[in-house]
């Protein structure tokens, strides 16, 4: 088995590799002065296991660009199997078309990753479940349920603990999580009543009292999760916080977090967290590298992934 990692996420690469106690393969993943990718291994991968670790994330296109080329040159060199490791598939969010001509660019991304060469793809947290059915080669998608069960158990336990989902989009995975819990759920239902007029909060639950925890998949902008948490407070919740699998967050959204009712905001190293997330009072990252690593693991052992949700 071998490990390669671009630059898009590397202190998670590194942390994936020290799980498996396999060194990262040696390469160059640098730029020519025209800011074109150029890739160059310099270790032997013929018939071997190959995965390459790479978040689609900021900026997205050239570490989209950086994957491809990964794929192709690990193909060329003869490599047996190539599994394209995504801890964050970027263009998920584009995942059907909203309105007339517009993209469905999930899929085009999907192509882009298979026509490359990939054999396979391991990916966490898909913003749709359906995004696997875009692909045309095996595709594992990681749950972070069980990080975010045991790490919540810990800071909070069950008492007084309510799961919230910050639209009804995302009930199905939060009530996942309120079952692991064995917790109640709760559910921000938000409404704009016409254009440019703020949006209207509406909470479906008991949360008065009550120790809240939003679950979501992605945070980017941050306004509809802050907006959620000062909703709860209004509502008498004692306390907010919130659990995200990708954190995005772009633009101003850590000084919007910082802002908020958030008392705490967990996002896991999916995406490699920037300056600003690591000066945040009340922003705190949660490794994901032993669940990738573990599924790496199983994957070149051509063992069982899915019994790590059982």
């Amino acid at each position: 088995m071998k490990l390669l990692s671009g630059n898009s996420n590397r202190p998670l690469a590194e942390a994936i590799g020290a799980y498996l106690e396999t060194p990262l393969t040696k390469a160059d993943v640098r730029r020519f002065s025209d800011m074109e990718v150029f890739v160059e291994i310099h270790e032997n991968v013929r018939g071997e296991d190959v995965f390459i670790i790479q978040s689609t994330s900021s900026p997205a296109n050239d570490n989209l660009m950086e994957l491809l080329v990964c794929i192709d040159a690990l193909r060329r060199a003869s490599a047996r199997r190539i599994t394209a490791v995504l801890p964050y598939f970027g263009y998920a969010r584009q995942d059907r078309k909203p309105g007339p001509r517009t993209p469905i660019s999930a899929k085009l991304v999907a192509n882009l990753i298979t026509t490359a060469g990939a054999d396979r793809v391991l990916t966490m947290d898909l913003h749709a479940g359906q995004i696997q059915g875009f692909f045309d080669i095996p595709t594992d998608n990681l749950f972070t349920g069980p990080v975010f069960t045991r790490d919540i158990a810990e800071r909070y336990g069950e008492d007084k603990l309510v799961l919230v989902s910050p639209d009804v989009g995302g009930v199905v995975r939060t009530r996942a999580l309120a079952k692991r819990l064995d917790a109640d759920l709760a559910i921000v239902d938000k409404r704009r009543e016409r254009a440019g007029v703020s949006e209207v909060m509406n909470i479906i639950g008991e949360v008065e009292g009550r120790i809240c925890v939003l679950v979501d998949d992605i945070v980017d902008s941050a306004g509809t999760l802050c907006n959620a948490a000062n909703a709860l407070m209004e509502q008498g919740a004692e306390q907010v916080s919130a659990y995200v699998t990708h954190g995005v967050l772009s633009g101003g959204a850590v000084a919007r977090v910082t802002a908020s009712a958030l008392d705490i905001l967990s996002v896991t190293d999916s995406i490699a967290a920037t300056e600003a997330m690591r000066h945040a009072r009340n922003v705190r990252s949660i490794s994901v590298a032993p669940l990738i690593g573990e599924a790496i693991r199983r994957i070149s052992d051509e063992s069982s992934v899915s019994s790590l949700f059982d």
